[in-house]
């Protein structure tokens, strides 16, 4: 079915395209392309893990006192990328991000691998540190909490970008790709077709 024929809104259709490519065993499909900027408009771009999605947005999590996390609390806005190559499909979305509650990032929290957990009490992350000095760290956190709980500390957390734009491009022959653009204004989505 081509995409301009569907009737599902972009967020559906979005996590339709994403269990798709999990079913199709694509590697990474929660891989995301996150890019941020600060306040002076300098861009970054990273990879994150898309972690699910709440009231209207695709979560993520990180250290908040890491670039991104700078970077987001001066220009709360960012844009992300899937790109699932063996089914020749790519989504975009951009919107406004905002922090999720702590209900939220510790749910999460506690659900992560105890590995995780630890690794994000290590690791002071886009801050300086040889990765001797950060297993020296993860050693001692493991050791100093062997039989306890590893609780969510409070520099960890997670983010929701609210997409009021996405973008749904499918790989053609002769690259004339087929791209329809989502737009949400006044509270309603409205969708057109873009050349590749």
């Amino acid at each position: 079915m081509s995409l301009s024929t569907s009737s599902a809104s972009p967020l559906d259709r979005f996590l339709a395209w994403f269990d798709e490519a999990v079913a199709a065993g694509v590697a990474e499909p929660e891989a995301m392309a996150l890019a941020t900027s600060d306040a002076a408009g300098s861009p970054s771009v990273r990879f994150v893990l898309f972690r699910g999605t709440s009231q209207g947005g695709i979560r993520f999590f990180t250290n908040l006192q890491s670039r991104k996390g700078e970077q987001l609390a001066a220009n709360p806005r960012a844009a992300a990328v899937f790109y699932w190559g063996p089914l020749g499909r790519q989504v975009r979305l951009e919107g406004r991000v905002e922090r999720l509650d702590a209900a939220e990032d510790d749910a999460y929290f506690e659900g992560r691998p105890r590995a995780h957990r630890l690794a994000a009490l290590a690791s002071p992350q886009s801050r300086p540190i040889t990765h001797a000095e950060l297993l020296a760290r993860y050693a001692a956190l493991d050791k100093a909490h062997a039989g306890g709980p590893v609780a969510r500390p409070p520099h960890w957390g997670g983010y929701r970008l609210v997409p009021d734009r996405i973008e749904f491009w499918t790989r053609r022959e002769s690259r004339l790709h087929e791209r329809i653009v989502y737009q949400l204004r006044g509270g309603t989505w409205s969708s057109e077709e873009v050349g590749p």
